[in-house]
């Protein structure tokens, strides 16, 4: 029996209609149900997301800490093997990957659910053939560390760990397919435990190769290879033994259409490739200037501090992508609409806690990574700038998560491009070089390029036409997914939950 719109009460106020979608919200009382019902579907997704990524990169930053405290030539090192090559292919390889929460998204939104594990393969077939491309950057990075105008006492170890980390980068073709897999359908709970004990287990083998063992960074390079490969294998089991209604085995038609699965993976890699690789260059660009050593070293710290915040939002951008994705399948225009505006003002508020947080502690949080009291006061000097990153952070990730789930990579991509490569990273060299600032004026200008991106994308939002996304979704999956959809909808009261298994009525009782 269908359930009804809603209680009937003095004070009642409708807020779903009868296909399912929100009604116009009026009066602040109506805005405020929206609020708390997209809250509530937004952390239960993003909640297990985001402690999922924040355990993930969290396990770098533990091996960063291991290896601070072994010199500063040795964290600098290895931060630019870690912050620079390895975020480099990290960045390429995500972007590959994030086609699919697109694609499965909206398949699992409209009802497409046998199609899941075929997206799934066809990823990781893109992926593995993506790191055999990558692999000359990681043989060959010394010379180009040099070229870039980093120095001998930093480019030839680093080179040198670059090399010992190359299994974490196969390691990727596995993992990420499996993550946006499960997480389109929000299968979240299990990356949550799996990440965790990750972080747990890098911990351990770090302590025992680097402290037991002494074997110094190349224990911490061992330690990064065996924590990513034993997630992207347990992600995979989980896959194969307990997702048989999205995974029905291995099949051909992974590779049927595979160009047009391509060139959606190229446009994701594009679009979240110049986000990473904006902000890692300006670990490049310090490594230039005097005591090249302390000014590496000092960003190293602030990115990993701005890494774990921004891993928090990598989470909600996972968790907004796959609510507008799941919702623009089921033809709601309007509740994707509604949640990315809910979604945006949580996240703008937790960005501004993050900015208090970070300038009330702006003289010891450092001491987490050095002992150095020179690195300490450098790290404090850039506080303020890391504050502000953060808040920016805070917005932008989401928007990029909300043109993953509504498919629009290109767009973002060309608006990445101009704002960060055309504004922010000139005026950032010329601030930094020209007007003699030195690592806070490449930050500040770099700084800008994202305010000025956040801006255009705010604008976008505001814009976007979000009945006529709907209309455009079955034609994304036809000539992205390589095949032909069905055109009918799971009904209107019907909307994936949290564990992935169940539906439940989105006519929900107040």
């Amino acid at each position: 029996m269908e359930a009804p719109l809603l209680e009937r009460s003095s004070d009642d106020i409708q807020l779903i209609g009868d296909d399912g979608d929100y009604l116009p919200a009026r009066g602040a009382k109506a805005w405020w149900r929206v609020f708390c019902i997209e809250t509530s579907k937004l952390w239960r997704i993003g909640g297990p997301i985001a402690f999922q990524i924040v355990c993930q990169y969290a396990s770098n930053s533990v091996a960063t800490i291991f290896v601070g405290h072994l010199g500063d030539v040795e964290l600098s090192a290895f931060s630019i093997a870690i912050s620079v090559v390895a975020t480099f292919a990290f960045g390429f390889m995500l972007g590959m990957g994030s086609a699919l929460e697109t694609l499965c998204g909206q398949a699992f939104g409209a009802g497409q659910v046998h199609m899941l594990g075929i997206y799934m393969q066809r990823s990781m077939i893109i992926l593995f053939a993506t790191c055999v491309l990558l692999l000359p950057l990681y043989i060959f990075a010394t010379p180009i560390l040099k070229l870039i105008g980093q120095p001998d006492e930093i480019a030839n170890p680093a080179g040198l760990y670059t090399l010992l980390i190359i299994p974490q980068l196969f390691s990727l073709s596995v993992s990420f397919p499996t993550q946006k897999f499960l997480q389109s359908q929000s299968k979240v709970g299990v990356l949550a435990w799996i990440a965790g004990f990750s972080l747990i287990g890098q911990t351990f083998w770090c302590w025992l190769f680097i402290n037991v063992f002494g074997w110094g960074v190349i224990g911490a390079t061992l330690a990064f290879n065996l924590t990513n490969w034993i997630a992207a294998i347990a992600q995979f089991v989980y896959v194969v033994v307990w997702c048989k209604d999205s995974w029905k085995g291995l099949s051909w038609s992974a590779f049927n259409d595979i160009w047009a699965f391509v060139r959606l993976s190229l446009a994701s890699a594009v679009m979240l490739c110049l986000e990473v690789w904006y902000f890692m260059s300006i670990v490049v660009l310090a490594g230039n200037l005097n005591d090249a050593v302390t000014a590496v070293g000092s960003l190293s710290i602030c990115m990993n501090i701005d890494g774990l915040e921004t891993m928090v939002f990598v989470g909600v951008n996972a968790a907004i992508s796959v609510r507008v994705s799941n919702e623009l399948g089921l033809g709601h225009p309007r509740t994707a609409k509604y949640s990315v505006y809910v979604t945006l003002f949580q996240s703008l508020l937790i960005g501004i806690l993050c900015m208090i947080a970070i300038l009330a502690t702006r003289n010891h949080f450092a001491i987490i990574f050095t002992n150095s009291e020179n690195m300490q006061r450098a790290v404090a000097h850039l506080s303020g700038l890391l504050g502000i990153t953060m808040l920016l952070n805070s917005v932008q990730t989401v928007i990029s998560g909300v043109a993953i789930g509504g498919g629009w990579q290109a767009l973002v991509a060309y608006i990445n491009l101009a704002c960060y490569y055309v504004f922010g990273l000139p005026l950032g060299y010329l601030l930094g070089y020209a007007a003699n600032f030195g690592v806070v004026g490449i930050w500040g200008g770099m700084i800008a390029g994202v305010a000025l991106q956040t801006l255009l994308l705010s604008l976008v939002i505001c814009k976007t036409n979000w009945n006529k996304e709907v209309a455009q979704t079955t034609e994304r999956m036809r000539k992205w997914g390589g095949q032909d959809t069905a055109t009918e909808r799971p009904s209107s009261d019907q909307l994936p939950i949290s564990n992935g298994n169940v539906v439940i009525s989105d006519k929900l009782n107040l």
